[in-house]
């Protein structure tokens, strides 16, 4: 919500903007999308919009700190838990796939994010994307310390997880024509979590952690 707005008189609204929001900017970037258009299809208006939010821009922002949120919910809480290493990071694993898949917008915002080279797009390096990288590979070091991960460079290896997780879903367009099937099929989803964390098995895990 705008900063120093105390009083929501309607929170359905507000959500029905950030929606209408999400879908805008995913498709035409921040500077094509319309707030006149944003509003319309929240079902609002455009003095409902500033009310809300400001202007664009900090509507644009209100999108990203709310995925952003959610990711943070979804797939790094699963790194306090008290439980193994492993356990850790497979949890990690299922709730940052479950993420994309789930919020197919997300990784369209951050290409658009990432090929504007404005120093807006800091805050989310600062504010999310440091602070996560720093998270797992203190588990992945953490893991390889205490003998359940097999002995690897922990910085390379969260690219490496990264990688195989972001490229599958930025890419889905494009690999669907590739492959000849939907690979954002429920069917395919499973196939590819089930693929995944095999390949982490078998990759990262010590023979004696492996449980497939």
């Amino acid at each position: 919500m705008r900063a120093g707005r105390r009083k929501v008189k309607n929170p359905l609204t507000a959500r029905r903007i950030l929606a209408a929001a999400e879908e805008h900017f995913a498709d035409q970037g921040m500077a094509g999308a319309r707030t006149e258009e944003i509003a319309s299809a929240a079902h609002a208006n455009k003095a409902m919009l500033y009310y809300y939010f400001g202007d664009k821009r900090r509507l644009h922002r209100a999108v990203m700190k709310n995925l952003l949120r959610q990711l943070r919910n979804a797939a790094f809480a699963p790194l306090a838990a008290k439980t193994s290493s492993r356990d850790r990071l497979i949890g990690w694993v299922n709730g940052y796939f479950d993420f994309f898949a789930t919020h197919p917008n997300y990784p369209r915002l951050v290409q658009r994010e990432v090929m504007d080279t404005a120093p807006k797009f800091e805050w989310i390096v600062r504010e999310y994307f440091r602070p996560f990288h720093k998270r797992l590979r203190s588990l992945i070091e953490e893991g390889v310390a205490c003998g359940e991960f097999r002995k690897v460079d922990a910085h390379q290896t969260v690219f490496t997880l990264l990688g195989m997780t972001v490229f599958y879903f930025a890419a889905a367009p494009v690999m669907s024509q590739v492959s000849g099937r939907n690979v954002l099929s429920p069917q395919s989803l499973k196939e590819r979590k089930h693929a995944l964390l095999d390949f982490l098995d078998y990759g990262l895990m010590r023979g004696e952690t492996r449980q497939r």
